[in-house]
């Protein structure tokens, strides 16, 4: 198999990944994780940035297909996802500490662009059960913006570091020779 077949066969499965951990994730109702992004990281670690953005946004585009057309619009903030963890890998190395930065930022990112979005496009209201505390911090005498991002921030940064690092043990425990890769080896 060449490396565009390779890389395009782990992609889709990647996608797949991103929509059956956020489907199942979703549907047992855990508290503060979501792991529909486990899909674009490992991509990103992998393969670089422009493949875990890519990935990314397919999966919005799936999801918005098989889910709801909610999820479409962001597609932006997945495809953010691929672009600062690839970009940490290929600059910094995919280490335990990188990672652990990586969801960090992506804790802070990722809520602040989708609340932009939330409260351009939806009003601040998704139909997700983060609506709740949203209505609550309205009705508290929060801004719109303030009441969509302060939910949106606590749960990323739970489920964006716990991702993070978990695709470090992931991509650490897979022999470098199958990933058919670059050399930005894994380092713990």
């Amino acid at each position: 198999m060449n490396q565009k077949t390779l890389i395009i066969t782990l992609g889709a499965l990647a996608v797949a990944i991103n929509v059956i951990a956020g489907t199942v994730i979703g549907s047992l109702k855990i508290p503060f994780l979501f792991l529909d992004t486990i899909g674009t990281i490992f991509i990103a670690v992998v393969y670089g940035p422009f493949w875990g953005m890519l990935v990314g946004i397919l999966t919005n585009l799936v999801l918005g297909v098989t889910k709801s057309y909610t999820s479409i619009p962001f597609a932006v903030v997945n495809a953010l996802v691929g672009l600062i963890v690839g970009y940490i890998a290929v600059k910094r190395r995919y280490t335990l500490s990188s990672s652990v930065i990586a969801g960090l930022i992506l804790g802070v990112v990722c809520p602040a662009v989708g609340t932009v979005i939330a409260v351009a496009v939806f009003g601040g209201l998704t139909g997700g059960a983060q609506d709740i505390a949203v209505l609550w911090l309205k009705k508290a005498g929060s801004s719109v913006f303030t009441a969509t991002f302060l939910p949106r921030l606590f749960d990323n940064l739970i489920d964006k570091v716990l991702s993070a690092v978990l695709i470090y043990y992931v991509v650490k425990g897979i022999p470098q020779s199958l990933l058919k890769r670059p050399d930005r080896s894994i380092k713990g």
